[in-house]
C-alpha cells in the first residue's frame, strides 16, 4: 500500500464515528502519525513545518488538540500527499474534528481535561469501570448526583449544580439510547452504603440500579467487604474500548484537579488484569440485583 492508499483507507468510515470532535481528532492525528512515518520524517521536521515545535506535533498526533486546516495541508505536502483527490477526506476530516460536540454548551461547567473523556466514553463501545466511594456517575440518578457534585463544589449555585447534574444524566444517554455502549461496572460495597443525599435519595439510587441491572447491556458487580483487600488497591479506574481498530483502550485515572489518560498497550493491559481480577473477586452479577433489594430493605 503506497502512502497515499494508506492515508484514503479509513476516512469514509471515520465520518461516522461516534464521539464528535474527540474521536475525530484522535483518527485524523492516527493518519497523520502514519503518513509522518511511512515518510521517515521527524516531529522536529513536521513541527518546523507547521511553525511549531515536535511537542505539537505530537499533541496533534494524539488528538489532544484542535486542528487548523493550513496546519493539516502543509503536512500533507510535506508527507508527498499532493493529489487533491487523496488530500479531500483528510482536509474534510480535519474541518469535522473542529466541530463542537454536544458537551461544549456545558463549557462554563466541563473542566478541559474532562472534556476529553465525555468524547471518548460518547464514541466507546465498551465502559468497564471501577469504583470505591461512588456509584459511577453513568449509574446515578439525580437527587444521588446532586450529593456527589456538592462534595466537589461547595460553593456552587443552584443554577451551577443544575447544569451539571444535567451534564451527567445527558452522558447516561450513551447506556440507554440508541446503539447503547456496554456497561460493565464494579463497586465496592462501602459506595452502596455510604448515605449520599440522606435515606430518600439512597432508596431512589439503590432502586435505580436494580432497574439498571435488568438493562442486557449493563453489568453490575459489587465487591463485598468480606473480602478484605482486593487488586484495585490504586483506586477507581475506567477502561474504555473502542470498535474502531485505529483507536486503542484507554485508560481513565481521575484525579483532584485533572487526569491522566493511558493508552500505551503496557499500561491498558495491565489495567485490564486488574479489572478481570475485580470481576473474579467481586460477587457473581447475577446476584447483584438479591444484594441490591437486601440493602434497600435496611434502608426502609
Amino acid at each position: 500500500m503506497n502512502t497515499a492508499q494508506a492515508a484514503n483507507a479509513e476516512p469514509a468510515r471515520i465520518g461516522t464515528a461516534r464521539g464528535g470532535p474527540t474521536v475525530l481528532r484522535i483518527l485524523l492525528g492516527t493518519q497523520l502519525r502514519r503518513l509522518r512515518k511511512d515518510r521517515g520524517i521527524t516531529p522536529e521536521k513536521a513541527g518546523s513545518a507547521i511553525r511549531g515545535s515536535h511537542a505539537k506535533i505530537s499533541r496533534l498526533e494524539l488528538g489532544r488538540v484542535s486542528f487548523k486546516e493550513r496546519d493539516i495541508a502543509d503536512l500533507l505536502t510535506l508527507y508527498g500527499m499532493t493529489d487533491p483527490a487523496d488530500r479531500a477526506p483528510l482536509l474534510s476530516l480535519a474541518r469535522e474534528a473542529n466541530t463542537p460536540g454536544w458537551w461544549h454548551k456545558y463549557g462554563d461547567v466541563l473542566p478541559s481535561w474532562f472534556e476529553v473523556y465525555i468524547g471518548l466514553e460518547e464514541a466507546a463501545s465498551v465502559i468497564r469501570s471501577y469504583e470505591l466511594q461512588f456509584v459511577p456517575g453513568l449509574l446515578q440518578t439525580p437527587d444521588y448526583a446532586r450529593a456527589v457534585i456538592l462534595l466537589g463544589n461547595p460553593n456552587a449555585s443552584d443554577a451551577e449544580l443544575d447544569k451539571r447534574i444535567s451534564l451527567r444524566m445527558r452522558r447516561q444517554e450513551r447506556i440507554t439510547g440508541p446503539d447503547a455502549a456496554k456497561l460493565w461496572a464494579v463497586v465496592d460495597e462501602a459506595a452502596l452504603r455510604r448515605p449520599m443525599g440522606g435515606e430518600k435519595a439512597m432508596r431512589g439510587q439503590i432502586e435505580h440500579l436494580i432497574e439498571m441491572t435488568g438493562h442486557p447491556n449493563v453489568t453490575l458487580q459489587v465487591v463485598p467487604f468480606e473480602r478484605g483487600g482486593h487488586s484495585a488497591a490504586g483506586g477507581p479506574f475506567t477502561i474504555l474500548r473502542f470498535e474502531e481498530q485505529e483507536l486503542p483502550d484507554v485508560v481513565y485515572l481521575e484525579q483532584l484537579t485533572s487526569a491522566l489518560y493511558l493508552d500505551k498497550p503496557e499500561d491498558t493491559e495491565a489495567y485490564m488484569q486488574v479489572m478481570n481480577m475485580l470481576c473474579v473477586e467481586a460477587r457473581p452479577a447475577f446476584r447483584t440485583k438479591a444484594f441490591l433489594e437486601k440493602l434497600l430493605a435496611e434502608i426502609r
